[in-house]
This record gives C-alpha cells, sequence and structure tokens, in this order.
C-alpha cells in the first residue's frame, strides 16, 4: 500500500525519467543556467498561493512546516537572500513536489517532478524570447517537436479590466467568464455593470483573440490605454526576437494570473493531450523587482511523448568480475553473472535481449 496520489516508477520510466531530467539539465547548462538545490521542507506560510494545498506538518519546536509545493516561490526567497550577487542570474532546477489534493487529469499526482529555469534581475524582450526558444528546444529534446507554444499577455487583460473601475467581486466576474472564454456570460456581466462603448467592445473581444501573429494587429484596435499598447509594442518585439521556425500561437485572452503575470505568460500543448506541458512568464514585482521563468512537468512531457516499452538493456553479461571491469572501462553497461550455470546464464541472456556474454578468454553464445 502507498498512498493515493504517489507511485512506484520501475526500470523503464525510472529510466525515462532520469534520462530526460539530465538532457534538460544538459540543455539548460548550455544556455548558462546554473544549477541550484532547494529544500524540500519550507516553513509553512499561510500566504503562499498553494497554502491550502500543502502538505503541513509540525517539528519538535512547535514551527508548521510544509513540503515544497512549486519551485518558483522558493527561488524568490533565495534570490532576496543574496542581494550581493551580479545580474541577470540565469538559475535552474530539477525535483519533487507535493500536493495534498491532486487534480483529475494525466501527469497530476500528489508527488509529481518539475524541472526549469529562471532568469533574475532582468526585464526585456531579448529574455523574454530567449525563455520562449529555451522552452521550444526542451521539448525537442523531449521527443516533442510538434508542440505548440501559446503565448497570453495577462497584463493586456488587467489594463482592460483596471479600465472598468469595478469593484473586486465584479471584476472577478469578468476575469472568470474571459478565461473561460464564454462569451455570453461575459457579455451578461458587462451589461449587468453598466461597462460601455470601446471598453465593453474590448472586453467581448479578449476570448477571440487566438491565432497566429495578426490577433496582435486585432489586439490594437482594443488598446484603451498607453499601457496596453506599450504591453503590445514588448510583445511585438518579442515576437520580432524568436529564431526562424518558432511561430508561436497568441491568446490575449488567457487571463489565468492576471494579477501575478507583469508581462507575457506562455504553456505548450500537442494536438493529443489535453493538458499544458510547460508554463511560465514574466512576474516582475513578485517578490523581486525583475523576474521571468518556466516549469515543465516530467511526469506529463512523459506521457505525452510516449513511454518507454522496456527497460533498458545492458551491452553484455560478463562471466567474472576482471571482465566486467574491462568492458566498463570502455563505455560498455555490464552485467556481473551470478552463477557458472551457462545454460541458466544463456536463457537469461536471451530473455533481456543481453548480445554477449563475455568470459575472461573469450566470448559465450547467448
Amino acid at each position: 500500500m502507498i498512498p493515493e496520489g504517489t507511485r512506484y516508477y520501475l526500470p523503464p520510466e525510472a529510466q525515462a525519467r532520469l534520462q530526460l531530467t539530465q538532457r534538460w539539465r544538459e540543455l539548460f547548462a548550455a544556455w548558462g543556467y546554473a544549477p541550484v538545490e532547494l529544500p524540500a521542507l519550507e516553513v509553512y506560510d499561510p500566504e503562499h498561493p498553494l497554502a491550502e494545498r500543502a502538505f503541513k506538518l509540525v517539528d519538535k519546536s512547535g514551527r508548521v512546516l510544509a513540503l515544497r509545493s512549486e519551485f518558483t516561490t522558493a527561488l524568490v526567497r533565495m534570490v532576496r537572500t543574496q542581494p550581493q550577487l551580479p545580474g541577470p542570474q540565469r538559475l535552474q532546477y530539477a525535483g519533487r513536489l507535493w500536493l495534498r489534493d491532486s487534480e483529475v487529469g494525466l501527469g497530476r499526482l500528489r508527488e509529481f517532478a518539475q524541472a526549469g529555469v529562471e532568469v533574475f534581475g532582468a526585464s526585456s524582450p531579448r529574455i523574454d524570447a530567449e525563455l520562449l526558444a529555451l522552452a521550444a528546444e526542451a521539448l525537442r529534446v523531449a521527443g516533442l517537436e510538434g508542440a505548440r507554444l501559446e503565448v497570453g499577455l495577462p497584463s493586456f487583460v488587467a489594463d482592460l479590466l483596471d479600465a472598468t473601475g469595478l469593484e473586486p467581486e465584479p471584476l472577478q466576474r469578468l476575469h472568470a467568464a474571459i478565461d473561460r472564454k464564454n462569451t455570453p456570460e461575459l457579455a451578461e456581466w458587462i451589461e449587468r455593470y453598466g461597462v460601455r462603448g470601446a471598453l465593453a467592445d474590448a472586453l467581448l473581444a479578449l476570448p477571440d483573440l487566438f491565432g497566429g501573429p495578426d490577433v496582435l494587429e486585432a489586439a490594437r484596435k482594443h488598446a484603451i490605454s498607453e499601457r496596453a499598447r506599450m504591453d503590445l509594442d514588448w510583445l511585438e518585439e518579442v515576437l520580432a526576437l524568436l529564431p526562424a521556425g518558432l511561430e508561436p500561437l497568441f491568446d490575449l485572452g488567457m487571463a489565468r494570473a492576471y494579477d501575478y503575470y507583469s508581462g507575457l505568460h506562455f504553456r505548450a500543448y500537442t494536438p493529443d493531450f489535453g493538458l499544458p506541458l510547460l508554463g511560465g512568464g514574466r512576474y516582475d514585482g513578485a517578490g523581486v523587482p525583475f523576474a521571468a521563468g518556466f516549469a515543465l512537468g516530467l511526469e506529463r512531457v512523459l506521457e505525452a511523448a510516449g513511454l518507454p516499452a522496456a527497460a533498458p538493456v545492458p551491452d553484455a553479461l560478463a562471466l567474472d568480475a576482471a571482465t566486467a571491469r574491462a568492458l566498463r572501462a570502455q563505455g560498455l553497461a555490464v552485467e556481473l553473472a551470478w552463477t557458472d550455470d551457462l545454460d541458466e546464464l544463456r536463457a537469461y541472456a536471451r530473455r533481456r535481449g543481453i548480445p554477449r556474454i563475455a568470459g575472461p578468454e573469450s566470448e559465450v553464445a547467448p
């Protein structure tokens, strides 16, 4: 018996998890992102965005602790304790997270793994374009060349909502309707709260502002403030900096966490997998002046890419320790025989698909 929302990972999956995490680590390092490690235990913070879903425990002094539920807040806390470090700081991480209640759907467990990057101390379209390009490359090395990035601009949504002058409760209703792309409900709330004219038209247009770069031009017709126009200018500059072949979709009605992201927000999907594979964006001012990054869900990416069908097979089965050492020195993966019974070893090698049985003087046919 193991707790609900946790699971064992046997050799095929465990090997795939290790290999993909290592590929991501090497990719991030090649782009200049230095690794950090964070405690799995944190002091419980009731203001944490996931506080209600955190696993809590009490230490012997009576202090309430929590298992780590996401990486970004912990990274921000770490960076704030090191103000002397020069910026920009490019950091990478990988590890497990825990949430008390699991969500319905593939790839979401009470214990799950993420890998990702953060850039602290710099805010520019170049950084945002770098993160989008790196996210696309991380999906490519996972075998998901068909994945598509979707880029939103929650700050643009926030500009329009702020312009209504409404109280928090009505704003939340408008926000929820926009995020669900429920235009009839949105129209009903707009009418009820007396939003009129160009602002009403702009809010009603948000759910349909989805597609290619032409969406940005359409959005300009509804940019009713200088701040909104500046947000679109920023996003267009990011688009111009992307490498050839990287063509994200734009979803300017992507309103989730609009009060958290200060600039763009992005996710990635594949056509036959309905959950986001990664998520990130810019969140300047959320604990530090300038910050942006993204996180990949390991379980989701492996599920979307297709799990391995078999455990890794060693290159050889060695009859003695000296032969095993010699073959391993050549870079081969070698198992050491546990018996002198050649018939048993041959049968085992055939079952596993091991191509060689090597001894101190010669090889034995499997």
